[in-house]
């Protein structure tokens, strides 16, 4: 009996090693697929990715992206607005199925994978305009004189730690909140992504000047969970899907070339 009983634990033991791991869990496609929702986390506030209109609609070139790859599959778009620092717990711990807009660090590629990058968001400096005549590249804010501003846990913080160690840091929850310290005159400087600070710098033209030359390689990618090769061969092929048929440039030229968004979130 106990020979049987060996032979039986040992021919399940096989069966189970010969079975493909899609069969033994979901692969996050087979979830979305079976659930019909494709959930998506972001924070909103990063302009022109992800914001809140007037309406309480969620909006940007992002969105605009992730409803086309919800569509592509005929499964439902599902916004996740969820806080930065909190943002690659949630995907863990499958409250959603992928993070929009994160920029691709090796820190950060410890904890998730990335497609990949579908667009270069290095970091820039906003400065108040009295300095204006006096600093013309982020090094010279490398100085204990200076106080910069980034949002927590973002590739700003991350920028400002590595570049500016010698100025004086100000970290804030939000970027809207880093990026008012320095328009109200608190500050003077604000570390983030070109493509915000690019949009802000228009908004407040008076209150704040753009040192617009990037000085960081920044992509941004799609972060998801660990070990599912058949979803990140879905996301990297979809990627190629929508800027060769035109649907990438097309969104690019809405939310970046265009500023007829603005007025429906201020």
């Amino acid at each position: 009996m106990k020979k049987y009983l060996s032979l039986l634990l040992l021919s399940s033991s096989l069966s189970l090693l010969a079975t493909p791991a899609s069969a033994q869990n979901n692969t996050t496609l087979e979830q979305i697929q079976s659930s019909g929702e494709f959930r998506f986390c972001f924070e909103s506030g990063y302009m022109p990715f992800e914001m809140t209109d007037k309406k309480g609609d969620f909006i940007g070139f992002d969105i605009d992206i992730a409803k086309a790859m919800a569509k592509s599959i005929n499964v439902r778009f599902v916004p996740v607005n969820t806080g930065w620092d909190g943002i690659i717990p949630a995907l863990q711990t499958n409250k959603c199925d992928l993070i929009l807009g994160m920029s691709v660090t090796p820190e950060r590629n410890l904890s998730v994978n990335f497609a990949d990058p579908y667009l270069d968001a290095g970091q820039t400096v906003l400065i108040r305009p009295e300095l204006a005549d006096t600093i013309d590249s982020y090094r010279q804010l490398n100085d204990a004189a200076y106080t910069v501003t980034a949002q927590l846990g973002t590739t700003g913080e991350f920028a400002i730690k590595r570049y500016l160690s010698q100025a004086k840091v100000r970290l804030f929850e939000s970027s809207a909140d880093a990026a008012q310290e320095v328009a109200n005159g608190r500050a003077d400087g604000f570390v983030y992504d070109i493509s915000y600070n690019t949009v802000y710098a228009a908004q407040n033209p008076d209150r704040l000047v753009h040192l617009s030359q990037a000085f960081t390689y920044g992509p941004l990618g799609w972060a998801v969970r660990k070990g599912d090769a058949d979803y990140l061969n879905f996301l990297n092929n979809f990627l190629r899907q929508i800027k060769g048929d035109g649907t990438y440039d097309r969104l690019y030229s809405k939310w970046f070339e265009s500023d007829a968004w603005v007025s429906r979130v201020q």
